[in-house]
């Protein structure tokens, strides 16, 4: 079931975003993810619309909106591959008819399933915070 974030979801949310993002992106440091944990908890989170996917009290994913930008669709590790993403990218699809987001070049298997979900790359630009090229894409209904 997909349905909003409630504050004490907060932990379960923190945890997937960390171990989904290690995971996805081995290729940046471990360290900087860790390093982001506060930022994501305090700013990121409350800033955004976020909605997860629940099973048996359990969450296994989630995303965020900030206006048109999908900031976050992270799915537990354990559940990767089960369709949960696909449920999450067509819930996000129908509350924002335009999306767009960033997905770091070298995450082949994200950049994939966005383009499976419709969304085109429009250019290419460096991360300032890891500097490691990303993409900009953007999806419209």
């Amino acid at each position: 079931m997909i349905r909003k974030f409630k504050k004490p979801d907060i932990d379960q949310v923190i945890k997937i975003w960390l171990e989904a993002s290690i995971k996805a992106h081995d290729f940046v440091n471990s360290e900087f993810w860790e390093s982001k944990v506060k930022d994501i908890r305090e700013i990121y989170i409350p800033a955004s619309e976020t909605f997860v996917y629940e099973e048996n009290e359990t969450i296994k994913g989630f995303f965020s909106l900030y206006k048109n930008t999908l900031t976050a669709i992270f799915i537990s590790p354990p559940y990767q591959g089960a369709g949960i993403g696909m449920a999450l990218m067509k819930k996000a699809k129908e509350i924002r008819s335009k999306l767009e987001l960033t997905v770091y070049k070298q995450n082949y298997k994200s950049v994939e399933f966005y383009k499976k979900c419709g969304f085109v790359a429009e250019r290419e630009q460096i991360d300032e915070q890891t500097g490691h090229p990303e993409l900009l894409m953007t999806f419209s209904s």
